[in-house]
């Protein structure tokens, strides 16, 4: 047997989270948790049976795509806009916040600076997968706290990749000026969402409308449409993230949006399964005793930080008093972008093995115990409880 290949390292992942699944329902332990052991376990810091991390990890964030482009489906664009203008005082408000909460507390450890300014960057931003996969359907594309996180978290994802192209260009790899990358992002958005609205209604829809009989076809050109946009991103110098979400914004007032929205969750869930499990592979258990403390101290910090401020800053915008908490501890961890930070300035040469190692560790803690905290205490679709559970 090759045990290189992708259909033994597919046949290891799946198998091994049936039964790390079974063993945590039993247990009742969050699903999430168990995708992460078995990546830990069975990757190359574990028992080395899946090697292949790289390749993993880029199927694995086509799961994430199809999470926003599934998001997309349900928000109709007039609220989108009156979402984003509400939430962006709170976002940039509550980025500032945890940036220098986080850096005061970096610096105790780390003695560079700059060093020390890139690991409290990683830990301002919020999980999407976290947030949005441990929120009901119903509450998501329906109450005014799926409104908010949406808004919340595309704008971090905005301010993300605005980290990223500053960090490539202080490495050099990025040519030309910073600034003027950061500028062509930020008019590459409102570009991307005219480009992708014109072809919908003068390409897209007339196809939909025309052989809406044919299920197959609809499931393909959704498919299609969601990874070309999201390549077409990528292309502008934006997120692949930000690509599907526009790409299902821009198909939402559809009336088959709800029929392709039902038909790719278990595509998604797919993905995101490979997605947890590379997040578990990757990080070098190891290593941990070089940074055990600072992650304790900087991950305690950030999940009970973040909850704080969010449920200040959104009771200052006269949202309900449990509505704010909700969406704090919903929010209250760090980031997918915050591993993508880590990997990317440590091959820059910004950040040395010890404060890559920080950010990573930091960044598994919150992502585990704010998974406790929201199935154990809110509604979500993989709820222990019967009570809680909502899908």
């Amino acid at each position: 047997m090759d045990h290189s290949s992708v259909t033994f390292a597919f046949f290891l992942i799946f198998s091994g989270a049936a039964v790390l699944a079974s063993v945590a329902l039993y247990t009742r332990q969050p699903l999430i948790i168990a995708y992460i052991a078995l990546g830990a376990l069975i990757g190359p810091y574990g028992f080395s049976l899946v090697t292949d991390l790289q390749l993993l990890s880029d199927i694995g964030h086509i799961g994430i795509i199809f999470l926003l482009f599934l998001l997309g489906l349900d928000m109709q664009p007039q609220a989108l806009l009156a979402t984003l203008r509400k939430s962006t005082v709170v976002g940039l408000a509550s980025c500032a916040v945890f940036f220098v909460g986080s850096w005061l507390l970096t610096r105790l450890f780390i003695d560079d600076g700059m060093q020390a300014a890139i690991v409290a960057i990683a830990m301002v931003f919020s999980s999407t997968i976290i947030g949005i996969k441990l929120l009901p359907t119903t509450v998501l594309h329906h109450r005014h706290i799926g409104e908010m996180m949406v808004g919340l978290l595309l704008l971090q994802d905005l301010l993300a990749i605005i980290v990223l192209v500053l960090i490539m260009a202080a490495s050099g790899s990025a040519e030309g000026d910073a600034l003027q990358q950061v500028v062509f992002v930020l008019l590459a958005l409102p570009l991307l969402g005219v480009g992708a609205w014109a072809a919908v209604r003068y390409m897209l829809l007339p196809l939909i409308q025309r052989f809406d009989r044919f299920h197959e076809y609809i499931f393909l050109l959704a498919i299609g449409w969601c990874l070309g946009l999201a390549e077409s991103a990528q292309l502008l110098g934006l997120s692949a993230e930000i690509g599907a979400f526009v790409a299902g914004v821009t198909i939402a007032t559809s009336p088959i949006a709800q029929y392709i929205a039902i038909n790719l969750k278990p595509l998604r869930d797919f993905f995101l399964i490979l997605f947890f499990f590379a997040v578990g592979a990757r990080f070098d258990l190891g290593m941990l005793s070089l940074v055990w403390v600072p992650a304790l101290c900087l991950a305690l910090l950030v999940l009970t930080m973040k909850p704080v401020v969010y449920r200040w800053l959104l009771k200052g915008v006269s949202e309900r008093r449990s509505l704010a908490w909700d969406l704090g501890f919903r929010l209250g961890q760090a980031s997918e972008f915050s591993l993508l930070i880590a990997y990317i300035a440590f091959d820059a040469g910004l950040l040395d093995q010890r404060g890559s190692l920080l950010i990573q560790a930091a960044t598994i803690i919150t992502l585990l115990v704010s998974s406790y905290i929201v199935v154990l205490n809110y509604p979500t679709p993989i709820a222990i409880s019967d009570r809680l559970r909502r899908d």
